[in-house]
């Protein structure tokens, strides 16, 4: 899979050092909308979920986001999610062009989410793990 470095927008931004924002940048990038306004949109949504003993934090922009958060954020964008793993399952689908359909896709990963468009990871590293890396699940635009 073709490697295309991208912060999502996030320097243009003014955003300086080092965040744990990958669910912001992929968004950004895969949505085609300012890195500033995917940053707050998350942050909103993470307001207003619960501190409980499983979750002691809410979910942040730029320290990591908790999966419930990202699908409401992705459908309140109008965006589908497309599962391809199962508890128990084992690998089905993996990191590779050939493997995931082509369009935009925000692509969740094993403590990670990046940015697949039609066969190109947009990111800041190469997170494919030569093509060994498992997808969880991805979002699509219909």
């Amino acid at each position: 899979m073709e490697f295309v470095y991208n912060d999502g927008g996030r320097k243009d931004a003014g955003y300086k050092g080092v965040a744990n924002d990958c669910v912001c940048r992929a968004i950004a990038t895969a949505t085609e909308k300012p890195y500033k306004e995917i940053y707050k949109l998350i942050n909103d949504f993470g307001k207003r979920e619960k501190i409980t003993k499983r979750k002691p934090n809410r979910s942040s922009a730029r320290t990591g986001v908790y999966p419930e958060a990202i699908k409401a954020v992705m459908e309140f964008l109008g965006w589908t999610w497309i599962p391809t793993m199962k508890i128990g399952s084992g690998c089905k689908v993996h990191l590779r062009e050939n493997e995931l359909p082509s369009g935009r896709l925000v692509v969740n990963l094993s403590k990670h989410t990046t940015c697949v468009v039609n066969g190109i990871l947009y990111d800041t590293y190469d997170c494919t793990r030569d093509g060994s890396r498992c997808v969880y699940g991805y979002f699509y635009k219909k």
